[in-house]
């Protein structure tokens, strides 16, 4: 094996650890975007500045990155940037050289970063490593020129570099310009864009400063300036599967079905918006061929007449951030139309989210409304201390943890009634750690969901909540390759609503969901189309006649049951058918220069070098569309 081939095969193992490290980081989506955009900057400023030997803005922006962001973000935008402004300047053998080195420099723009913890660089101090990462950055080069020579000794090595030495000077002293002008600015830009999508828990002040950090807080509050914690690490990459399986779900409609390629229904697109939602995607957002979740809604207005299509439509409209309207459509004195002189809308589950349909649409806790609709759902829980759908049924734990949604939205989570609640769900909770809606039923994901929702808005913590395994962890292992959430071990219907609901459970938001933050979505009209996971899980689901005594139109309770693998459906699934520019030295101009006879000790290998470069960039090219593909 040559020196060319196997350093080649350890950059290419380097970059691939690199990038594989970067991909089982998580980053967010605002993380991911911010990534690209300094990788491009950082790319452009090579491109602009070609004409100055060595003189580069590149290794700053990509020490400051790492610096800002973290190691993996820095060693993406270091090797990204390398890759791509050499489509502009040429790409060559010295292409996984100049990436692996800007990559050790965004490297050590996060090593910089442990090393102040927090605190803000002196201008000088943060130069003065620019500049060094500018020497670190030739000394790599310079190896790529050592590979390139008859002899492989320590001797030739620092021939070469001295060769080069002005080369490399030119780089750290340009770094080190850039950084007395740029650096403090950027860096504190990268940082405040960092704490916008970051939350940190402090210790509590001193009692002396309770007075400031209690205004701090209400001042935080009021202006909206907090923003959400992201899900915990270990649900994540199940959350980031899930929201792309339903992404790819949309029809051209901008609505979804119980299953992919199914027409649209009001009922799968209202929860599979919600699903989405409490993923931090508004439903205005999501859109096919051009059109959004929000745009099938407002088609289907006028036919939004039914107390739970009334009562989920509301509840999108929420997580949409827009008013209980559409049109001249007033959906929100619809509902209020429909309650009844004792408070309830006909049934347990059809006043438990009216409960959270009205919050969400700006009533108050001491508004008649609620006040008369959830006094009536505290006098009618079940001497077992669940619910069930309706005032005469057996309890379930769909309808159970609706209604402590309801009660904690109506502000009486401190009555008697949540603390029953609460043991009729946990004495339900089945050995895989997973809940069935009735007693005698195996466990499912959308009931798991309903009781974990239910359990935290109880103020509950659901991950205490162990048999074999957690609620959360066993809605995990439903998953399947695609994405999608299977029903239970035994069916696989309606993968698309099931998913959905599925997504509540994972994040463990209870309704009603807050306004959901706009960043507009990534429009899958051609993907969609072009790409299709090779798993599906979209398959015929059984029929079985529904319970005579339930008209299902609701919530909870609005979707099929299994027991023992037999599905409930009213309608079965159809089938789915780098900083400066370095510039390479001639071999020959080197002290250690090779001659004819270096071919033949090489084997004759010289002319494999395309090949082998060339499968060495693809390597990383599936590695970096693999990692745009899991975050699409």
């Amino acid at each position: 094996m040559t020196w060319q081939l196997g350093s080649v095969l350890v950059l290419t193992i380097a970059l691939c650890v690199g990038f594989g490290w970067y991909e089982r980081s998580r980053p967010p989506a605002r993380v991911l975007a911010l990534v690209a955009a300094l990788a491009a900057l950082a790319a452009i400023g090579r491109v602009a500045f070609a004409a100055f030997p060595n003189v580069k803005p590149t290794s700053d922006i990509v020490l400051f990155s790492g610096y800002a962001l973290g190691g993996a973000p820095g060693f993406a935008v270091g090797a990204v940037a390398a890759l791509v402004s050499n489509v502009f300047l040429g790409q060559g053998p010295w292409t996984p050289w100049q990436m692996v080195s800007w990559a050790v420099v965004g490297l050590i723009g996060a090593a910089f970063g442990r090393v102040m913890r927090g605190r803000e660089p002196n201008r000088w101090l943060l130069a003065l490593v620019c500049g060094l990462s500018g020497f670190v950055f030739g000394a790599l080069m310079d190896m790529y020129q050592w590979t390139l020579a008859a002899e492989h000794t320590p001797a030739s090595y620092l021939a070469i570099s001295g060769t080069s030495f002005g080369f490399n000077v030119l780089h750290a002293g340009g770094n080190v310009v850039f950084a007395l002008i740029l650096g403090p600015a950027f860096v504190r830009a990268l940082e405040r864009y960092r704490r916008r999508f970051q939350v940190r828990w402090l210790a509590s002040a001193p009692r002396a400063a309770g007075g400031a950090a209690a205004t701090l807080v209400l001042l935080l509050v009021l202006t909206g300036t907090a923003t959400a914690a992201d899900p915990p690490a270990d649900v994540s990459p199940a959350i980031s599967r899930a929201v792309h399986y339903l992404r790819f779900s949309q029809n051209a409609d901008g609505g979804f079905g119980p299953a992919r390629r199914q027409s649209s229904t009001q009922l799968h697109t209202g929860w599979t918006a919600l699903g989405l939602a409490a993923a931090s995607r508004n439903p205005r957002d999501v859109e096919h061929s051009g059109h959004s979740i929000i745009s099938y809604v407002e088609a289907h207005a006028a036919d939004t007449d039914d107390v739970g299509e009334l009562e989920r439509t509301l509840l999108v409209l929420r997580t949409a951030g827009l008013p209980p309207r559409i049109g001249s459509h007033n959906l929100l004195a619809g509902l209020i139309s429909k309650q009844h002189g004792d408070g309830s809308f006909g049934t347990i589950n059809h006043t438990a989210f009216g409960i959270l349909a009205l919050r969400a649409s700006g009533r108050k806790t001491r508004s008649s409304e609620v006040r008369k609709a959830v006094r009536w759902l505290l006098r009618e829980q079940n001497r077992d201390g669940g619910y069930g759908f309706a005032k005469t049924a057996a309890s379930d734990v769909d309808d159970t943890g609706a209604v402590l949604q309801a009660i904690a939205a109506a502000g009486r989570r401190s009555s008697p009634v949540v603390g029953r609640a609460v043991s009729y769900v946990r004495q339900a909770q089945r050995a895989d750690g997973g809940f069935g809606q009735m007693a005698a039923s195996e466990s499912n994901a959308q009931s798991t969901a309903f009781a974990i929702q239910g359990l935290v808005a109880a103020g509950r913590n659901p991950r205490k909540f162990r048999r074999t395994r957690t609620p959360i962890e066993y809605l995990k292992s439903l998953q399947a390759a695609d994405g999608s959430v299977r029903y239970s071990r035994t069916s696989t219907q309606t993968p698309v609503w099931v998913t959905a609901q599925a997504l509540n459970g994972l994040e463990a938001k209870p309704f009603p969901l807050p306004p959901a933050p706009r960043q507009k979505a990534r429009s899958v009209a051609v993907a969609a189309t072009a790409v299709r996971p090779a798993s599906t899980v979209a398959t015929p689901a059984p029929q079985s006649p529904t319970r005579p005594h339930r008209k299902r139109t609701a919530h909870a309770s609005q979707r099929p049951k299994s027991n023992g693998g037999a599905s409930s459906r009213e309608s079965a699934a159809k089938p789915r058918l780098g900083t400066s520019h370095v510039e390479v030295r001639p071999v020959a101009a080197t002290t250690t220069t090779s001659d004819a006879t270096t071919s033949s000790k090489n084997g004759g290998k010289g002319s494999y070098w395309p090949f082998i470069f060339a499968a060495a960039l693809g390597v990383v090219l599936l590695v970096a569309l693999r990692l745009a593909w899991r975050r699409g």
